[in-house]
């Protein structure tokens, strides 16, 4: 039993050890940057970063575009010389992100159960009378088990969830997918005195719903990945301390 407690606390002490030696670089961090602001992130290639994982989706049979003889109107396009949306990669699209949803679920149940038995044997040939033979102290036949059981239970439960999000972000087609379809990313960073707050979005997309403008909004983005918060000193007090997230972790109560 001691040789499994040590062990065990070996282990927690190692963890502990790991966790605090990530902390201490996060801490050598911050100290550099006392009366700096937060550095915003350079401009670079989202293709270069190492995160980055190419779309693969299920794609239909590719099909041959049709073109229209002595035609000066290209199909699909919503200006006769040119048109303005975005078709390649490396174009940029404006993304309008609108989202005002809100939830309110309640659910309530109740449950209760009340269960009586009685038995008795008030005459078996006589040989109820020699019960008191094998059973210990003095018996009555004619009610040998008497059992009552109650149970109950009662639940409830509510959910109220609101979210409002109205922003404007530019992205950039990263990829065209076989079927026509397009890969878009953007990422926005604000920095407000000590504060900096970074908008991400990616998603697929389709030509067709390419406004005339060159936008797009939110709700016809296919598979969309939509990161909305910031960091620097507000960012940084809202947030637990580093040793108290370790414990939070560990501690099984």
């Amino acid at each position: 039993m001691q040789i499994r407690t040590a062990v065990t606390f070996l282990r927690v002490a190692g963890i502990m050890f790991a966790a605090s030696g990530l902390g201490a670089c996060n801490v050598f961090t911050r100290l550099t940057e006392i009366g700096e602001t937060p550095p915003l992130t350079n401009i670079q290639n989202p293709t270069q970063a190492p995160t980055y994982r190419p779309v693969s989706m299920p794609m239909p049979a590719p099909r041959t575009a049709v073109r229209e003889a002595n035609a000066l109107w290209r199909p699909g396009a919503r200006a006769f010389f040119r048109d303005q949306r975005a078709a390649d990669v490396g174009d940029i699209i404006t993304i309008t992100i609108t989202i005002n949803d809100s939830a309110t679920v309640n659910n309530e149940t109740k449950r209760s159960r009340n269960n009586t038995e009685n038995m008795g044997v008030s005459a078996l040939l006589g040989y109820e009378a020699s019960f008191n033979r094998i059973l210990p102290n003095a018996i009555n036949p004619s009610n040998l088990i008497d059992t009552s059981s109650q149970t109950g239970s009662d639940g409830a439960g509510s959910i109220a969830r609101a979210e409002a999000i109205q922003l404007k972000v530019a992205g950039v087609i990263t990829q065209m997918l076989p079927n026509g379809n397009m890969v878009v990313q953007g990422r926005q960073e604000v920095r407000v005195n000590f504060e900096v707050r970074d908008l991400q979005i990616a998603g697929v997309i389709r030509p067709e719903d390419i406004a005339s403008d060159n936008t797009i909004t939110f709700d016809k983005i296919a598979e969309a990945r939509v990161a909305y918060g910031g960091r620097g000193l507000i960012t940084d007090v809202q947030q637990p301390r580093y040793g108290s997230q370790l414990f939070d972790v560990l501690l099984p109560f």
